[in-house]
């Protein structure tokens, strides 16, 4: 312990030495660090005793380095120097520079919204990065704390005082068929939406939801055929068969300018619900993070309108 201390001493009178050799006085190394005389006097005495040396004898009216003193000038402006890059802000970053891999974990709904425009925005802004876009694990925020993945898109449903999680809007849940289905010849009323024929999308291979509880609430039940677990495998069954099914409203607009579908409003109320993105404070200030987070804001600003 004792060692350590006079460790953190020595490193506390570095200043006044680096002052005191560059101004060749006491007064000026003073001056310099907004020290009394007598301070910086006290501490040159604590600098001979740790050195052994002298470091400043007097010649004539002034004061002169001794060998050792101009032995050590270089030595201790060098890391003075280095403290000093180390405590300055720093510079801001060229992103166009950078080479780096992302890691995003996002549902599969959320990174088909998302990806088009961030990887356009990225071969512009950052081409030298590369994006991982993984699936939820079921290690919740681990891989976020552990630094395994940068950025987490979609519902956290583990919020921690150790992440930074940022709202980015409230998506809720629509219908969706195949344009031409009989269905949209029509009003979708709760009947004629229970008297089709569903698809359920779910991890987990569940039949029912939040949907079959206001249908039950009617005195009505839908006829789910299959389950499927991603929106993905559905919008591919969608274009060819009569089969309906329910997922986040900015993913089924999204899927709309490529897949052959329409979106109808669920004749039911479901929950909305909230999409954050979510980080670890590591992150914080890195320049490629603060561009990523932005750059998914971005990717999605119309997500949140709803109609």
């Amino acid at each position: 312990m004792s060692t350590l201390l006079a460790r953190q001493v020595d490193m506390r009178l570095l200043p006044a030495l680096d002052a005191l050799l560059q101004e060749g006085s006491v007064t000026g190394a003073a001056e310099r660090l907004a020290l009394s005389p007598p301070a910086m006097s006290r501490a040159l005495s604590k600098i001979r005793r740790a050195l052994g040396d002298p470091v400043l004898v007097r010649a004539g009216r002034g004061l002169v380095p001794t060998p050792r003193a101009l032995e050590l000038q270089p030595k201790v402006r060098a890391l003075m120097r280095a403290a000093e890059d180390i405590l300055t802000p720093h510079q801001p970053e060229d992103l166009t520079q950078v080479s780096r891999t992302l890691t995003i974990v996002a549902d599969e709904a959320y990174a088909a919204v998302l990806s088009p425009a961030l990887l356009r925005r990225a071969i512009q802004e950052v081409p030298l990065a590369r994006f991982k876009f993984t699936a939820e694990s079921s290690h919740g925020n681990a891989p976020l704390r552990e630094g395994a993945v940068d950025i987490e898109v979609g519902i956290i449903d583990e919020p921690s005082p150790e992440l930074c999680i940022e709202p980015l809007f409230r998506d809720e849940f629509v219908g969706v068929a195949r344009t031409g289905h009989p269905i949209l010849s029509g009003e979708v009323t709760a009947r004629t939406f229970a008297a089709a024929r569903h698809v359920s999308v779910s991890r987990k291979g569940r039949m029912t939801g939040p949907i079959d509880v206001g249908l039950r609430e009617l005195g009505l039940r839908r006829d789910v055929i299959a389950s499927v677990p991603d929106y993905g495998e559905a919008l591919l069954m969608l274009p060819l068969t009569d089969f309906v099914t329910a997922m986040p409203r900015s993913l089924a607009v999204s899927a709309q300018k490529s897949v052959s579908i329409e979106v109808f409003d669920l004749p039911v109320e479901t929950e909305p619900i909230s999409i954050c993105q979510a980080w670890h404070p590591r992150h914080e200030t890195e320049p490629v993070h603060v561009w990523l987070r932005q750059a998914i804001r971005s990717a999605l600003p119309r997500a949140s309108s709803g109609h």
